[in-house]
């Protein structure tokens, strides 16, 4: 098997600590240990359908980039070059571009893809490798955590220090002001990020996706608390969190069928109902972004260098169509179909949740018992 000599890397979907650790570590393995080339596509997929959207990565492209945030590729989490957006004579039109991108491949002497993202940006991976025949590796990436395939996603860790903070701050002004705090956080269908923060930060209660919540027992709570001299309520609740028989709170419908709603206002929601029925002076606030940006935990970095390693070594192995992933402490590879399509989800009662409610952390469920 001739060795391939030219890889293109991209990345996409939404930025994340640790993207610059896998590029600096692909860039890196890829020059002292094969003598690759590496070609990066700015912009995500953009990169690979419009022109002079390119760079070439080498040593000096990446120095210095370990601990800082974000991608020096720039990333989109709405470029799909099976349906990409193109401005045409004004207006706004959706055309498939896919086979534009593997001409652009290799007019650019690209034999092969390192593509670093979450589903939606794997699963397009897969299609071009089913669909042209690309030799593709992924590498998975999204501080939710809700990629099925990988024990953890890099992201994650840092994004859980940024919303732990957050929480942790939001206990001295709360009991100052005898308020309960409401704070959103991200992770769509996913909990993971308000469970590990709501647990490390000492919340009162945290509402996520998979536990559909009953505000009458978030109420009782609340009041529990007062009762026995806690005069204040901390609240962590999950951008998809919905109440029992309701649905997740969505500001924004996409306008392709390949994108995802845009999920906000649960945290908002819950506290307006708590001070209409309990008149508690409550406030909300939600991170947001915020758990997307800073400097990398030392695990995302080392995460992100080790998975990008291992995409290298992939691609020299002729690993194509797989996903490089984090199984037992050790880096694996499975194939693309098992990455993509199905979400790795909090456990209702699975252990974490179990030893939340053993401290006295309240997911205002029918599981609850009472204090």
């Amino acid at each position: 098997m001739a060795m391939v000599k030219k890889i293109g890397l991209l990345t996409g979907g939404g930025d994340c600590p640790g993207l610059n650790a896998v590029i600096r570590a692909v860039v890196k393995a890829a020059l002292k240990d094969y003598q690759m080339e590496v070609v990066g596509a700015l912009d995500g997929y953009e990169g690979l359908v419009f022109p002079d959207k390119t760079m070439p990565l080498g040593y000096e492209q990446v120095k210095g980039i370990l601990p800082r945030g974000g991608t020096i590729l720039g990333s989109s989490n709405r470029a799909n070059p099976f349906a990409m957006q193109i401005e045409k004579r004004g207006k706004t039109v959706t055309e498939d571009r896919s086979a534009d991108a593997v001409k652009r491949c290799r007019e650019l002497g690209i034999e092969a893809l390192i593509i670093v993202g979450g589903d939606g940006t794997l699963k397009i991976a897969q299609e071009l490798k089913d669909k042209f025949g690309m030799k593709v590796v992924g590498v998975p990436k999204t501080i939710d955590n809700d990629l099925s395939a990988t024990d953890v996603t890099f992201g994650f860790d840092t994004a859980v220090v940024t919303a732990t903070e957050a929480v942790d701050k939001l206990h001295s002004t709360a009991e100052s002001h005898h308020r309960v705090m409401f704070v959103e956080l991200m992770g769509r269908e996913a909990g993971w990020i308000a469970l590990h923060s709501g647990m490390a930060g000492g919340a009162d209660v945290i509402l996520i996706p998979e536990i559909p919540y009953y505000i009458d027992k978030l109420i009782a709570k609340i009041e529990r608390r007062e009762k026995y001299g806690s005069k204040f309520s901390i609240v962590v609740v999950a951008e998809g969190a919905k109440p029992v028989g309701g649905v997740e709170s969505v500001i924004d419908h996409p306008d392709q069928p390949w994108q995802l709603p845009r999920l906000g206002g649960a945290a908002q929601r819950v506290a307006d109902e708590v001070s209409k029925l309990s008149r508690k002076d409550c406030r909300v606030t939600v991170l947001g972004h915020i758990q997307r940006g800073g400097s990398p935990s030392p695990f995302d970095r080392n995460l992100g260098t080790r998975l990008g390693v291992a995409a290298v070594n992939l691609v020299a192995q002729g690993g194509f169509g797989r996903m490089v992933c984090l199984r037992s402490r050790n880096i694996e590879s499975v194939p693309l179909e098992e990455a993509v399509g199905k979400q790795k989800l909090v456990d209702p009662f699975g252990e974490m949740v179990m030893a939340a409610r053993a401290i006295g952390i309240d997911f205002c469920s029918a599981s609850d018992a009472r204090e």
